[in-house]
C-alpha cells in the first residue's frame, strides 16, 4: 500500500475518534478497520494492523485511569483468565482463516454490534442503583467473558460493548470503572493476539503506528470526556460513520 497524504490524514483522523470511542465505551474499531482495508489492505492484514493501535490506546488510558483512581484492580483479579483463553482461541481463529472469508465477517459483525448498540442499549448499560459483584458470585460471567475473548481475539471491533454488557451488565460495576475493567481486558487479549499476528507476518507497521499515535491522543481526551459525553450522541455518530465506511470498503 502507498502511504500519502491523504491516506496519513485518513489514519490520523480515524485514529483520534476511535480513541475517544473506545476510551468511552467501545467500537472504534468500527471505524479504524474499514479505514485500513479502504487504503489496499487485505482482511487479515487490517485486522491484525489494527491492534497495534489498540494495545498503545490501552496502555495510556489505563494509566490515566488509575492515576484518577478508577480502576478497580481488585475486581480485576478473575477477569484475567477467561479473556487471555478466549484471545488465544479467537486470534487462532482470525489469523488463519482466509482473508476473502474474514473480510465480510468482519463488516457484517461490525454493523451487527452497532446496532444492537443503538436498539438494545439495556443489554450494554446497566443500572446506576446495583452494587458491583465478585466474579466467583455469578459464574456465568467466566464463560461470557471467554467469549468475549474470543470474540476480541478475533474480530476486536465492538468488543468493547460486549465487554461491557459482561463487565456491567453482570458484575454490577458503574460505567466509569467498567471502561477502565474493559480497557484492562482488551488490553490482555489484544497483546496475545498481535505477538501471534507479529509472528505470522501480518502486521503493517508504517500505517500501525501512524494510527497508534492518533488512537493514544484520542484516549486521552476521552478519558477527560467519559463524564460528560452524551452516550446517546455518541451511539448515532459510531453507527452512521460505521454504514458509511463498512460501505466503502465493500465497493
Amino acid at each position: 500500500m502507498e502511504i500519502t497524504v491523504i491516506t496519513v490524514s485518513l489514519l490520523l483522523g480515524t485514529g483520534l475518534i476511535a480513541g475517544i470511542i473506545n476510551t468511552l465505551a467501545g467500537g472504534g474499531s468500527n471505524l479504524t478497520l474499514p479505514a485500513l482495508m479502504i487504503m489496499g489492505l487485505p482482511a487479515d492484514m487490517a485486522n491484525a494492523t489494527n491492534r497495534v493501535g489498540v494495545i498503545m490506546h490501552t496502555m495510556v488510558t489505563l494509566r490515566s485511569f488509575s492515576r484518577h483512581g478508577k480502576l478497580p484492580m481488585q475486581g480485576a483479579k478473575g477477569l484475567f483468565v477467561p479473556v487471555l483463553v478466549g484471545g488465544v482461541i479467537g486470534s487462532i481463529l482470525a489469523s488463519y482463516l482466509p482473508a476473502t472469508l474474514l473480510k465480510p465477517i468482519l463488516l457484517t459483525t461490525m454493523i451487527s454490534m452497532s446496532l444492537v448498540m443503538l436498539f438494545r442499549p439495556g443489554m450494554v448499560f446497566p443500572s446506576a442503583h446495583e452494587q458491583p459483584q465478585a466474579l466467583v458470585r455469578w459464574s456465568k460471567s467466566w464463560w461470557l467473558l471467554l467469549l468475549s475473548g474470543v470474540y476480541g481475539g478475533f474480530v476486536q471491533a465492538g468488543v468493547g460493548f460486549v465487554l461491557i454488557a459482561v463487565i456491567a451488565g453482570g458484575l454490577r460495576y458503574d460505567l466509569v470503572r467498567t471502561n477502565a475493567l474493559k480497557i484492562l481486558c482488551t488490553g490482555t487479549f489484544t497483546s496475545v493476539a498481535l505477538a501471534l499476528f507479529i509472528w505470522r507476518g501480518q502486521v503493517v507497521w508504517v500505517p500501525g503506528l501512524i494510527l497508534a499515535s492518533a488512537t493514544m491522543a484520542g484516549g486521552l481526551i476521552g478519558v477527560r470526556l467519559a463524564l460528560n459525553i452524551s452516550p446517546l450522541v455518541m451511539k448515532w455518530v459510531l453507527f452512521v460513520m460505521t454504514v458509511v465506511v463498512s460501505i466503502a470498503a465493500l465497493l
